[in-house]
């Protein structure tokens, strides 16, 4: 594909902004991406928003933060999901010929709304929603079967919670934690067998923002321009009981595609960083696989023999990841810039060393219905 590369990026917090409404964080987010570029609005050709009637709670959710976007007077448009999905269509006008910038935003407030209430609207609604059942539920569910067909261990699942929250310990952007133990995370209340509640992610509020550019303005306008090696995405069936709960066959098949268009022959060599939205624990064991990190059913001992700690052979989720904060529709594009960060040298306290090359990823939909992968290089070439 023709090339294109991200020049700037621009995070808010992550945590309950009850003091901020949608269009102040997305605009703080957007402010921070131009400065972080050089760049102006009128420097950006389009817009592309990422927002949810349901999560918003107004219908053309998009139009409440047009203005703050920068949307005004230029071609814009909205995707309903996770921020990855956004950078994708994003990515598509920047190399399409017609476009030379696109600034992709995201933005999400989980304290003004129920996330019981909401996730259950994703279920069927005339089999399904009555159970009750929710993403917690649903990925209980998830869980159980993983965990049984392969024999992964409470400890082992316990284990992703331990070190992405003392990840999370040392990432400014996200609340302030004390290091957990694993004792401390299989003693915690239990939310839907076998999930505790410090193996559920973080809910929280923010906005996330990123610029693409083609190559010729990349050259021009970026001092680290983070070049765009390749993109997948997929999505399984809708019903849960129509679906292997314990693989994520749609994730495999979008890191195939982007392994493919990016040269990765062998992740767990040929990638120095991965950023990972894991929802939950045992998520992020069954992402591993799916990834081609390890064997199908080997995501536990991939956990235990420290291969994806800050200082092991693959460090995942040094930021932190969903765990320690999910801005739901955020968190894959947070993966992104946070991705971006490392291959600049620029993540500060949770910097990986000697970055080239790194994977981010998001996911949307019940049990990671969608999934979508990124491979990014600080290497033009």
């Amino acid at each position: 594909m023709d090339k294109a590369a991200i020049i700037g990026v621009g995070q808010t917090k992550y945590d309950r902004e009850k003091n901020k409404d949608f269009p102040e964080l997305v605009y703080e987010a957007v402010r921070n991406a131009l400065d972080d570029a050089g760049m102006e609005l009128n420097d950006i050709d389009n817009v592309v928003t990422t927002s949810n009637d349901f999560f918003d709670g107004r219908t053309i959710a998009c139009m409440g933060v047009a203005d703050a976007a920068g949307s005004y007077g230029k071609d814009a448009t909205n995707v309903e999901g996770d921020g990855t999905f956004s950078a994708v269509y994003g990515l598509m006008r920047t190399i399409g010929g017609t476009y030379n910038t696109t600034l992709i935003t995201a933005h999400c407030k989980m304290s003004e709304v129920n996330p019981r209430k909401l996730f259950n609207q994703a279920f069927d609604p005339i089999y399904e929603r009555m159970l009750g059942i929710d993403d917690v539920g649903s990925a209980g569910l998830q869980a159980r079967a993983y965990m049984k067909r392969f024999g992964i261990t409470d400890r082992q699942v316990a284990m992703i919670a331990v070190k992405n929250r003392n990840n999370g310990s040392n990432n400014p952007l996200v609340p302030a934690t004390s290091y957990v133990s694993v004792e401390e995370v299989l003693n915690s209340p239990p939310l839907a067998s076998p999930i505790k509640s410090l193996e559920a992610s973080s809910f929280a509020d923010g906005a996330c923002a990123i610029i693409l550019a083609n190559q010729n303005k990349a050259n021009k306008w970026a001092k680290k321009p983070i070049w765009v090696k390749g993109v997948g995405h997929c999505t399984d069936t809708y019903r849960l009981g129509e679906r292997d709960l314990t693989y994520s066959n749609a994730l495999a098949q979008a890191a195939k595609k982007a392994y493919q268009m990016a040269g990765i022959n062998e992740p767990i060599r040929d990638l120095d960083v991965v950023e990972i939205t894991e929802n939950f624990s045992h998520q992020e064991l069954m992402w591993y696989e799916a990834l081609g990190f390890c064997r199908l059913g080997d995501g536990g001992k991939l956990i235990e023999a420290g291969s994806t700690e800050m200082s092991g052979e693959l460090p995942v989720n040094p930021s932190g990841g969903a765990l320690s904060a999910n801005p739901v529709q955020v968190t894959g594009l947070a993966r992104i810039a946070e991705a971006v960060l490392q291959l600049r040298g620029e993540a500060g306290r949770h910097q990986v060393s000697n970055v080239k090359t790194a994977l981010a990823h998001g996911t949307h939909g019940i049990c990671g219905q969608s999934q979508c992968v990124w491979i990014l290089s600080n290497q033009e070439n």
